[in-house]
């Protein structure tokens, strides 16, 4: 999706992957507990991003379905980018997002991190760095053709807190009722 006005920059939505070889485009996101993949082929200028979550709470079957959309999101990636004439050898990545943005619950974004780091491991392909977990959102802006990569961290009183649910006081015994 292009932004009005602004053409330049690509906003990669939840779900997306974009690939671009256009050395004046800036891809842009924001992240929570999901988590980004920047990559490229810094001898082409050739990049891309991801933004992706996994669904479900990490259980033994919930867990490998989930991956398989995260597994998706990172093979489109990689894949767009050796369509356009990428070498799989030169590849280089960086990871972003993966907040604890919900207190009490599952670390979702942990969860992302650590999907993320274990494709490119098994990929082989060279994470050079980037800024996941804590417990605040961020806008990261990316440009493909150079492999910058500015970040711009959200309030922290976003993280939502989960508590539990108070008790319902016991109902009196007797009593009158007025309606208005």
């Amino acid at each position: 999706m292009i932004l009005k006005g602004r053409p330049d920059r690509i906003h990669v939505i939840q779900g997306d992957c974009i690939v671009t070889d256009d050395a004046s485009v800036t891809l842009t996101t924001v992240l929570g507990s999901c988590v980004a993949a920047c990559m490229r082929d810094p001898v082409l200028g050739i990049g891309g991003m991801n933004h992706f979550l996994l669904p479900g709470d990490g259980e033994n079957s919930e867990r490998n379905e989930a991956e398989r959309f995260g597994v998706y999101l990172m093979e489109l990636l990689v894949n767009g980018l050796l369509k356009r004439g990428a070498r799989r050898d030169k590849l280089e990545a960086k990871l972003f997002g993966g907040a604890r943005t919900m207190q009490g619950v599952t670390d979702v974004g942990a969860k992302n991190i650590e999907f993320a780091r274990r494709f490119l491991d098994t990929e082989a392909i060279a994470c050079l760095g980037g800024s996941v977990g804590g417990d605040q959102g961020r806008r990261l802006e990316y440009q493909p053709s150079t492999g910058r990569a500015r970040q711009f961290l959200l309030p922290s009183t976003a993280v939502a807190q989960v508590s539990t649910p108070r008790p319902v006081p016991a109902r009196a015994e007797s009593g009158t009722l007025e309606l208005f």
